[in-house]
């Protein structure tokens, strides 16, 4: 061999040894929806550009969120990134839990972040966490159902509009549902659609004060109108069903209508996994009359833990599934439709993405939710679905089970709600509100 040929030869080993010794395993805890889903298949790509490789551990809704805030909390270390959402990230920046995204590349562009997106996921003013994808709510609609009732969807329809449809679609006998909604117990489940749907009967969490509002009139009405609804034109079971199962029923074309994240419209409208593909409409969640609608706003972020060891990897895995690259590499593989919306205002001004039949309303539901006012009277929180609070979690969660039980007929609506204000009155007062 020659000198050159042997420094060539020298100089690949160097560079292949360099690389071996800079990869990394990260262990991602991630949820099982769709498009997360999606992120595991497309990971061969990350590791062919940076050499790192991915463990997933892919857990359902309430378990990540059990799992991940123990780790975090107890500083256990299992997760080098981890999937979370609008209601922690500002919580665990502010206690040090997580690592500031504040030196991203420039190629990478967080300016390009829809604000309401980067607001809910930022502290004092730093991103904590980046955006898989961003949603709100909003009504999936079977429209061949709607016309066999001779009446119509409107695009911004009130509850009793949508209660009269749901209940004209109704046909049990054939296991035609009018209407599908969350009834599993959880702070992300049951609580995040009842929250934001108390938020348009005019009720609220807690007052100026942090008193306990589940006493009030508009609850009430809320908790009544509800399990009314799902009791007349929902699905047997309902108070088991959260996201995937609600989902699952709707692509099998047994809902009329599907109150639930923006993020599913791609799921209900793709032919390959949805019987009622072509006959889906998009509406905005509804109202009351009295100024807000039903709708939340969320993110599905990926974090890093302060404690890793691997924080350079971490970053590089942040970048590559948050990025305009990686939407590309979904639509090349995937289509346009099936690209993880709502986090980039680059995406809705996008030829190919625009003519997208649900991206309209989308981004209309997303920029209709107001995290700093989310209810018709004041309250001292901030969050459309939840309140921005350490406690909230584990309140909602126990409250979620009050709720589901009035839903499967197991308590009254009144014996719900009585113990929904007694135990949030006791943890709060035990919180030193």
């Amino acid at each position: 061999m020659n000198l050159r040929n042997a420094l060539c030869a020298a100089t690949a080993l160097v560079s292949v040894s360099a690389t071996a010794a800079f990869a990394e395993e990260l262990t991602i805890a991630t949820v099982n929806n769709g498009d997360m889903i999606r992120m595991q298949g497309l990971t061969a790509d990350f590791t062919e550009k940076t050499g790192h490789t991915v463990e997933w551990v892919t857990l359902e809704e309430n378990v990540l969120r059990q799992r991940v805030t123990t780790d975090i909390s107890t500083k256990g270390g299992a997760f080098d990134v981890m999937t979370i959402g609008m209601y922690e990230t500002p919580i665990w920046a502010k206690n040090g839990w997580l690592v500031a995204m504040d030196d991203l590349s420039e190629e990478y562009d967080a300016d390009d972040i829809l604000p309401a997106m980067r607001g809910g996921l930022s502290y004092d003013g730093t991103m904590y966490a980046a955006p898989f994808y961003g949603e709100s709510s909003m009504i999936m609609y079977r429209t061949d159902l709607v016309e066999a009732t001779g009446m119509e969807m409107p695009e911004a329809p009130t509850w009793e509009e949508v209660a009269a449809l749901a209940r004209a679609m109704t046909d049990k006998d054939n296991e035609i549902y009018g209407i599908c909604l969350r009834g599993k117990a959880g702070w992300g489940e049951n609580m995040a659609f009842l929250t934001a749907t108390s938020n348009a009967f005019g009720a609220r969490w807690f007052d100026e004060d942090w008193n306990a509002q589940f006493d009030q009139p508009a609850w009430k009405e809320t908790l009544t109108f509800y399990v009314n609804l799902m009791n007349d034109a929902g699905p047997p079971g309902a108070s088991t069903n959260g996201f995937n199962e609600n989902l699952s029923l709707f692509q099998q074309g047994k809902c009329g209508m599907w109150i639930d994240a923006t993020v599913a419209a791609s799921f209900v409208t793709n032919p390959d996994d949805s019987t009622v593909a072509d006959k889906v409409g998009f509406a905005l969640a509804p109202n009351t009359g009295l100024g807000k609608n039903s709708n939340w706003l969320w993110a599905w972020a990926l974090g890093i833990p302060a404690g890793t060891q691997k924080e350079a990897a971490a970053k590089e895995f942040v970048e590559w599934a948050t990025s305009k690259d990686y939407i590309e590499l979904v639509a090349a593989n995937e289509g346009w439709a099936n690209v993880p919306p709502g986090a980039r205002t680059s995406l809705y001004e996008n030829e190919n993405y625009k003519d997208i039949p649900f991206a309209s309303m989308t981004l209309k539901s997303i920029l209709s939710a107001d995290p700093q006012n989310p209810t018709v009277d004041p309250v001292p929180y901030v969050g459309v679905q939840f309140a921005a609070i350490p406690e909230f979690a584990g309140i909602a969660t126990e409250v979620g089970q009050e709720f589901s039980a009035a839903l499967a007929g197991q308590q009254s609506i009144d014996e719900a709600l009585e113990k929904a204000q007694a135990l949030t009155t006791d943890a709060m007062e035990a919180a030193g509100y």
